[in-house]
């Protein structure tokens, strides 16, 4: 068999043709570019390609598949790719081992969305980096003002009804006298401000019309207390609802499990294991406190859980964002729609049976 391992660079890939009966290599240093990719896959007989899980995979995958080459996109994240005790690592290290894991089968395939799903899942995480770009110029701001010891609104009405003040502050930084070059600062700050509001509206715009015609994102929003933003990245995190088995796997998959160390007779659990899309969980956990105000059966759960014991609430938190996931995923599975007394009469069934239920 006729393998070929990809170590996947940002501008330069090592390719390793590795020949399962011989056990030989051979190595080639190759530009990441599709046209490059596609002349050496045209030009060598290749019965599979394997390729780590990172951003190029994505194009390398669906150029395969327009070749009809079988390929295996694995992840990192298992314990046969940790480097341990090693005095070398280096990429063609990286795709001989890779080459060799796929050749023992190994190697455990990771989930790869169509281009439509990928392009989504990107425009809802640049809007979220607009969110970050923009904060990060309203503190700057801020402390334009604070280090001159001049007062501005607090909170959100800075931003709003005591914009006015910071744009009478503001001046271009050609007119402005040595003693006051921090006004053009604040007019090149307000700019890119303003900017990046624009493109942050923009991005909501295009979201919003993509949500309309996806009845996932619609059916996710019928839950009280899920908004638009969280019901599309979770509909993008999660894709094909139907590669998860269990409700362990799709909480796994967010990273909202605990960790876990089991050696005989001990046990430990610890925090939780945070892998996953990071930008799923921080939607997850603060949906989950906006679901106390709106939803009677999260604030049910919560209260179980917590026990009116002050140190338990964000873990409460936590698992109410868990099941939130989970709740969510078995919706999209078996397209369904929101019922408040399903979790209530399932948890009910499981407790008499002394089983966990499936969807808390």
């Amino acid at each position: 068999m006729n393998i070929l391992a990809i170590d996947l660079g940002k501008f330069n890939s090592m390719f390793c043709f590795f020949d399962s009966i011989s056990q030989s290599a051979e190595f080639l240093q190759a530009a990441t570019s599709r046209s490059y990719f596609r002349s050496v896959l045209a030009n060598h007989p290749v019965d599979l390609v394997v390729m780590e899980a990172c951003g190029p995979s994505g194009w390398v995958k669906d150029l395969c598949e327009e070749l009809q080459i079988p390929s295996l996109v694995c992840s990192t994240n298992e314990e046969a790719w940790r480097w341990k005790n090693v005095k070398r690592k280096t990429d063609r290290d990286d795709a001989l081992k890779l080459a060799r894991l796929a050749a023992m089968n190994q190697l455990k395939p990771t989930h790869v969305p169509s281009q439509a799903m990928r392009e989504y899942r990107t425009l809802v995480k640049y809007r979220k980096t607009i969110i970050r770009r923009i904060n990060r110029i309203k503190n700057s701001i801020r402390s334009l003002f604070a280090n001159r010891g001049i007062e501005i609104s607090r909170g959100a009405r800075t931003w709003h009804t005591g914009r006015k003040f910071l744009y009478e502050q503001r001046k271009t930084l050609d007119q402005c006298a040595m003693t006051e070059l921090w006004r053009g600062q604040l007019d090149m700050e307000l700019s890119q401000l303003e900017a990046l509001e624009a493109q942050l509206e923009t991005a909501e715009r295009r979201l919003a019309e993509i949500a309309k015609d996806d009845p996932r994102v619609q059916r996710l929003q019928r839950i009280p207390g899920v908004g638009p933003r969280t019901a599309e990245v979770i509909v993008t995190a999660i894709d094909d609802p139907h590669r998860f088995q269990t409700a362990g796997q799709v909480s796994a998959y967010a990273g909202l499990v605990p960790r876990q160390y089991q050696s005989g007779e001990t046990d430990r659990r610890g925090r939780i294991t945070k892998r996953g899309s990071q930008l799923l969980r921080t939607m997850l956990v603060e949906n989950a406190w906006c679901l106390l105000r709106y939803n009677p059966w999260a604030r049910t759960t919560y209260q179980r859980i917590c026990g009116g014991q002050k140190t338990r609430r964000k873990k409460a938190g936590v698992a109410l964002a868990r099941k939130l996931l989970v709740i969510a995923w078995a919706m999209l599975r078996d397209e369904t729609e929101w019922d408040e007394s399903k979790p209530s009469r399932t948890r009910r069934r499981f407790a008499t049976q002394g089983n966990k239920p499936a969807l808390c």
